[in-house]
């Protein structure tokens, strides 16, 4: 017996072992053309105001369901399926959290002005793509070294105004003939992924992805099922800073109900704040019954509850501080328009790496589609009646 050989061809199984897993997990098909649809959502650059890749693959897949597809102002997309009855809204968001270019400094790194609700600590030492005139160039947020950074100061969040972005560049120069400057958008560098053989989906803005995507999977199944309405399929722009495309496209729709779509807000997995949300991943669907932006009409509200109980479908409640959606809008639109909030669960949204759940993601679908069958003229006027019993 040798040893020293049997250890080298130990390690050589080993290694080629491991070589043969990481191919294996690298090449793992992606399932079903949901999950397809989700992974190209989830990759697709689209922080506000620069929405185009996200919003021409959208387009790609509504418009052979819808009977007529157009544009806001803002760019949003408005896709219709039916001719008669009320106009119901169904609104998801396709932009996501990102930056801009702000500064190109002469020893080649750039500042950053963010775009939508980032926390600090989300930031450094983070991956980056920048969608420069040449092309994608990849970017990291610098860090300050552990080795140099006193002490006291290792625990401390760095202000994202001190942050700057690190694309290998050694001067202004050699960023300039990358095809970067002031204004280009910047994304997250965070691709899907099926984690680890679960039901839990990897990736980057779920928020609202995960929305639009509910969108595109509820249309394929009322393309050639019966609804008794006229439904907006509405895809808005400009959500994470200000709600601003729901504003102009509920002015074009003209609604009579309006449901958005969402990704939600976990509460499993870090303890001791029960008060900041309730929901559960892999626990279903949920409905806000309050955020920081609007109430939920309660016919309305009660209408959800009822059709999940019909469908036997789980639905998580929650009331929600801190959170905006396009609920508010369409709500203050048109004289007023009663409406929902309904989410798919997301941990750690506004951040780099979100986490979802196939099974709540299809429950979603089912809830919404029973609601657009079951909402007919009656049951909208009924929803929008206000007058007092017997008057």
């Amino acid at each position: 017996m040798n040893p020293t050989r049997d250890l080298a061809t130990s390690i050589a199984a080993a290694i080629a072992l491991l070589a043969a897993s990481c191919t294996a997990i690298a090449a793992a098909p992606i399932p079903d053309r949901t999950a397809e649809t989700l992974q190209k959502l989830a990759d697709a650059a689209g922080p506000p105001g620069f929405e185009e890749p996200v919003r021409a693959l959208l387009v790609g897949m509504m418009k052979p369901l819808a009977s007529s597809l157009s544009y806001d102002g803002m760019g949003s997309i408005i896709a219709t399926q039916g001719t008669t009855g009320p106009k119901i809204m169904v609104d998801a968001h396709m932009d996501e959290l990102g930056g801009m270019v702000r500064r190109v400094t002469p020893n080649g790194l750039l500042t950053m002005q963010m775009l939508g609700g980032w926390l600090d600590q989300a930031l450094p030492d983070q991956r980056w793509v920048i969608i420069a005139s040449k092309g994608p160039v990849k970017a990291v947020t610098g860090i300050r070294d552990v080795h140099v950074v006193p002490a006291e100061e290792r625990t401390k969040v760095y202000p994202r105004d001190s942050l700057f972005l690190d694309v290998g560049a050694a001067n202004e120069a050699e960023v300039r003939a990358m095809g970067i400057s002031p204004g280009d958008p910047i994304v997250p560098d965070a691709p899907f992924e099926i984690l680890n053989g679960t039901q839990n989906y990897l990736g980057k803005g779920w928020d609202d992805r995960v929305g639009c995507a509910v969108i595109v999977e509820a249309m394929r199944r009322l393309a050639n099922e019966p609804h008794p309405n006229q439904i907006a399929w509405v895809i808005t722009t400009q959500e994470e800073i200000g709600l601003r495309g729901a504003h102009t496209a509920a002015e074009v729709v003209k609604p009579d109900l309006g449901i958005a779509l969402e990704g939600g807000i976990t509460g499993d997995v870090f303890p001791g704040h029960p008060e900041e949300t309730q929901v559960k991943l892999g626990a279903g669907p949920g409905i806000f019954l309050y955020d920081s932006s609007a109430l939920p009409n309660r016919k309305l509200t009660a209408f959800v509850k009822q059709t999940a109980a019909e469908r036997k479908l789980p639905l998580q409640l929650d009331l929600v501080q801190g959170y905006g959606d396009d609920s508010a809008e369409i709500q203050k639109s048109h004289g007023g328009v009663p409406t929902v909030n309904l989410v798919v669960p997301v941990r750690y949204t506004h951040a780099h790496n979100g986490i979802m759940n196939r099974r709540d993601f299809d429950q979603m679908v089912e809830l919404v589609v029973a609601m657009l069958k079951k909402l007919d003229a009656a049951e909208v006027r009924r929803i929008r009646d206000f007058a007092p019993d017997g008057r």
